[in-house]
């Protein structure tokens, strides 16, 4: 890089996606943008330029070869949302000339206001935003169209001052102004009534305010008891459609019953129970527990009730916590119902691991001195705005579900954006500021400085980010976790060894996942769900399956077809999916095994496999861990408080339209990614160790004054992975430690 190229931080009011994705340097008076890809160095163009080289555009630029194709996708999609831009002024244009005669009219009001007093003209300081069908802008040529010159000497009319004219008589209004009002309104609702401000983030949000807009003047808002009556009674009715819906699947797929545990602000246990299937989860019941969970006999009463409620022939298992009054209580419902598992959640079991790596004392002294950095600059307004500036307005803290999970994923996280943070700290910007001579600050420069704090960093997410990916897939909504929960964790052992390679080493980080994960690894159904993924079963050398693995599928076999008919013509079947007869070998259908899903490409290419096809779809269609809703404990204390039946009900209800809402939005967003802010009070809690600490040195803290505090650009993206986590699972599965834990060298010596 030329030495008269001075790099630049980008600021939070850049808001063109394409800003993301390259760096600002200055020379001279002259300001250049390079590709963070290939690393071209455009010298004119402006942002536009970077663009049309990230989406591929000749012409203007050349074509980066280095973007990745999410990246590229994401430009074109800007790109073309500029035509559609100009495209739409342009039919704007024609709707204008449609309004001329309005225009004089309104001219004629602006000098004769005091003759009706309906009419209020607000000038607009700024154009207006073109969403509005009768918006009126500065923009050159438009004016010419509306009969009145840009700059024409006397009274310019509201068009020229860029005023919205309502029609029907709605008068003349500043759009700024008016978005003002309406935000403060919601604001002062929400400040009001005590709701979580991520309300906002509702998927039902939006669609309320374009309701409520679409009704224009006038609309009578619903009352405490419309709210109670008629709308929550159709809004039962339509989420009763979706589950229904939802339900009418259960027989082809099969589903999971999922138990989630809280504990509400009164103390009670309370039980959620849910069911998956890949068309969606619902909310079955909510039942307080408190009284039950010291009982493993009681408890698998309640589960015994609720899978007779769902179907015993739809259910192929029960998913609840690792404790053992659950252990013991599943086993025995799997004793009482043989057609299905038991199984502990699979989220949970990797949170614990993680926990556990979490407490090796190297471990936890690179995680401590990682917090030492995000503590002082969470808790000054001012480096918090420079840390954001210098990272392209991304945090240094990745929130996640639980704490472990956060602990290693801000390690990620502040990896990924080393090189920001060492800019920032060797920047005049930062040497000047009072805050760099603080304890905390001269702290965080030698941590930042320090080689060997980053190496330690690396070394702990290579042997944390598969597990985390493990977790990933796990929880995800996307797609059924069954087919790859085995190849996932298969793929965090390897990850393991390769990284520490003595043998010593790494076998303290696979006793702790064994401990952990022992019951998981050993479950017939993760082991068929495995067996019946074409992705891993063809890529396996010479087609021999490991023994534990056949022997999971056989377990499953007899378990879930009671039919011992069907289950000889399954055996039969195997050997058609092993030498890949028929449709099973088609061109089509060797590579559907990398891009369908594996219940899919079942569906698709095994019709000469009728019996296995149907089992496989059954097991591939299935989750490994229950969803964590939000929780609202105020809400189940009143439903186990109140005592009148018909008001039990009626909260009853309640209940089970928010719960269903909410689950059908998580469906919807999954997606989608949203930057959380760290500092969000509904977060606080599981990023708690990583912004506060008791002994926090006084001197440490700078300007608290949240006000001060530069909104994330909305622009803005987290870092994510480029690639699908199922995806990157690697092939082979030929190392028989990470199955058995005892190399190849000893097995062959027992033989």
């Amino acid at each position: 890089m030329s030495s008269g190229l001075q790099l630049v931080p980008i600021t939070p009011q850049k808001h063109d996606p394409a800003w993301k994705h390259c760096q600002m340097f200055k020379n001279g008076d002259r300001v250049q943008l390079k590709c963070l890809y290939c690393h071209k160095l455009f010298k004119g163009g402006g942002i536009h330029r970077i663009k049309e080289h990230l989406a591929g555009h000749k012409g203007n630029a050349s074509t980066c070869h280095s973007v990745p194709p999410e990246v590229q996708i994401i430009m074109q999609e800007s790109l073309d949302g500029v035509t559609m831009k100009k495209k739409k002024r342009q039919k704007l244009d024609e709707e204008m000339t449609n309004v001329n005669a309005m225009t004089g009219e309104v001219d004629a009001i602006s000098n004769h206001m005091d003759m009706d007093s309906s009419l209020q003209l607000i000038e607009v300081a700024e154009p207006l935003e073109t969403s509005s069908a009768l918006l009126m802008n500065h923009e050159e040529g438009t004016s010419n169209k509306l009969g009145r010159k840009r700059g024409s000497k006397g009274k310019s009319s509201c068009v020229e001052r860029g005023m919205i004219v309502i029609p029907n008589g709605g008068g003349i209004l500043d759009s700024n102004k008016v978005n003002n009002q309406v935000h403060m309104a919601v604001g002062r609702f929400l400040y009001d009534i005590g709701a979580s401000l991520e309300a906002v983030n509702s998927a039902y949000f939006q669609p309320m305010i374009e309701s409520i807009v679409s009704a224009a003047t006038g609309i009578i808002p619903p009352s405490y008891h419309d709210i109670r009556g008629w709308i929550l009674k159709n809004s039962v009715e339509e989420v009763r459609s979706d589950f229904d819906r939802c339900k009418a699947t259960w027989g082809k797929t099969g589903c999971s019953v999922m138990v989630d545990q809280w504990r509400t602000e009164a103390g009670r246990t309370m039980l959620i129970f849910l069911v998956y299937c890949p068309e969606g989860t619902v909310f079955l019941e909510s039942v307080d527990a408190s009284g039950i969970m010291d009982s493993p006999d009681l408890l698998y009463e309640l589960l015994k009730k609720v899978v007779e409620q769902v179907g015993v022939k739809h259910v192929l298992q029960v998913i609840t916590r690792c404790e053992e009054n659950y252990a013991i209580a599943g086993r025995k419902l799997s004793d009482t119902y043989p057609t299905l598992y038991w199984t502990p959640c699979a989220a949970s079991c990797v949170d614990l691991i993680l926990g556990d790596f979490g407490n090796i004392e190297s471990v936890n002294t690179v995680i401590e001195q990682a917090r030492s950095i995000t503590r002082f600059v969470y808790n000054n307004s001012m480096v918090l705005n420079m840390v954001r500036r210098y990272t392209y307005g991304n945090d240094i803290l990745e929130p996640c579900a639980t704490r472990s999970a956060t602990n290693f994923a801000t390690l990620n996280r502040m990896v990924d954006l080393k090189r920001c943070l060492q800019t920032m700290v060797t920047s005049q910007e930062w040497m000047d500021s009072t805050y760099s001579k603080r304890p905390g600050g001269l702290e965080m420069l030698d941590l930042i400085s320090s080689e060997s704090f980053w190496s330690s960093c690396n070394s702990i997410i290579r042997l944390t980010n598969p597990l985390l990916r493990v977790l990933r897939i796990v929880g995800s909504g996307k797609r059924p976790a069954m087919g790859y929960v085995y190849a996932a964790m298969y793929n965090a052992k390897l990850a393991i060894k390769t990284e520490l390679v003595d043998r010593e080493r790494y076998m303290v980080y696979w006793n702790i996942i064994d401990q952990r994960w022992g019951q998981q690894w050993h479950h017939p159904l993760h082991a068929a769900g495995f067996y019946l993924n074409p992705k891993f079963f063809y890529s396996i050398e010479g087609g021999e399956m490991h023994g534990e693995i056949v022997s999971g599928m056989f377990d499953c076999i007899e378990r879930l077809v009671s039919d011992t008919k069907i289950q000889d013509k399954i055996i039969k079947e195997i050997n058609s999916y092993k030498n890949a007869v028929g449709d099973l070998g088609r061109k089509m259908a060797i590579r559907a095994r990398e891009t369908l899903l594996p219940a899919e490409w079942w569906s698709t290419y095994a019709s000469s496999c009728p019996c296995l096809s149907r089992l496989a779809i059954r097991i591939l269609s299935q989750t490994c861990s229950s969803v964590g809703l939000k929780q609202n404990q105020i809400l189940f204390d009143k439903l186990h408080d109140t005592r009148n039946h018909i008001e039990h009900q009626r909260l009853s209800d309640l209940v089970f339209v928010r719960f269903n809402l909410q689950l059908k939005q998580m469906a919807a967003k999954a997606n989608e990614h949203y930057q959380v802010d760290p500092l969000s009070f509904d977060g606080l809690g599981i990023v708690d160790d990583w912004v506060w600490r008791r002994d926090l040195c006084a001197e440490d803290y700078g300007n608290l004054e949240w006000t001060v505090l530069d909104n994330p650009p909305s622009g803005s993206t987290r870092l994510l992975p480029l690639h699908n986590d199922c995806d990157d699972l690697v092939a082979g599965f030929d190392d028989l430690e990470v199955f058995k834990r005892q190399r190849e060298s000893e097995d062959d010596n027992i033989s």
